[in-house]
């Protein structure tokens, strides 16, 4: 089969425009992917993704993974890649814990998964890692949220979203994460199935099958809320929707006055991207 594309067999092969296509595959791999945000304040860390069913006859994926009573990750990408890099995290955490008696740094073992990623950049043999991961957990400086990706850079954030129509999750959390510092742990979570209520299709609702929310906290082991739990937070997003919806169906017909857009009509502007 002919190629017309000659510099996209390995990943140390630079094209003549200055771009290494594989890695630019693999990062295309994680736009591709259902998404996943996190956000933080100064107690706890709040993970949310959106699972993705391949037909109504299989099981939702999950794509929240624990890695230890005080860390997770949350994947957008390739699934199988993910859980190879999950083992290496589960297994450092292992070690660290039966050296040392006590739970891994979590910037520690992010820099160990970025390295480990960015080996894969560099060896024509391998190719990159293709997912990003969202990397949540609490150690003794207080809870921490890093991005990392298939080229092996990595950053450390409040707030941040990944994977497939993430930037009207990204906008919300640029708008609101100032408030994010003080809140209570419902207000925490609340908002984050409000930034996941906007990377949704219209077709598409949030339900307890669909969604899948961890919390870490200070002091507090990794869980997932249970199906009842997540559903009074998904009824107050349908509630808000219905409330929005009710004055326009309420309100009396205008008399003697000719139609106007009123005070204020104008939309808000959509910065989104």
């Amino acid at each position: 089969m002919h190629r017309n594309n000659q510099y996209d067999m390995d990943c140390i092969t630079w094209s003549p425009e200055g771009r290494i296509l594989q890695i630019e595959y693999a990062m295309e791999a994680v736009k591709q992917g259902t998404p996943v945000l996190a956000l933080r304040s100064g107690t706890h860390v709040v993970m949310c993704t959106f699972k993705r069913a391949q037909s109504e006859l299989a099981e939702h994926q999950n794509k929240i993974f624990k890695i230890d009573d005080h860390l997770c990750i949350g994947i957008a990408g390739l699934t199988a890649d993910a859980r190879v890099l999950a083992e290496y995290m589960r297994n450092e955490c292992l070690n660290h814990r039966y050296i040392y008696d006590s739970s891994m740094n979590v910037g520690r073992l992010v820099g160990q998964v970025a390295d480990k990623s960015q080996t894969k950049t560099q060896n024509s043999s391998k190719r990159p890692y293709g997912v990003g991961l969202l990397v949540a957990g609490v150690d003794e400086k207080g809870p921490h949220l890093y991005e990392t990706c298939p080229s092996g850079n990595y950053f450390e954030y409040f707030a941040m979203a990944i994977g497939g129509r993430s930037t009207s999750a990204k906008t919300y959390l640029e708008k609101n994460f100032e408030k994010f510092d003080k809140p209570d742990l419902e207000t925490l979570i609340q908002s984050a199935l409000e930034a996941m209520n906007r990377t949704t299709a219209s077709d598409q609702t949030l339900t307890v099958k669909n969604t899948s929310v961890a919390v870490i906290g200070v002091g507090e082991k990794y869980k997932e809320l249970a199906a009842e739990d997540l559903q009074k937070y998904i009824d107050k997003l349908e509630k808000k929707d219905e409330e929005a919806d009710a004055p326009m169906e309420d309100a009396p017909p205008a008399t003697g006055a000719p139609p106007t857009g009123g005070e204020g009509g104008t939309a808000p502007m959509d910065t989104s991207t």
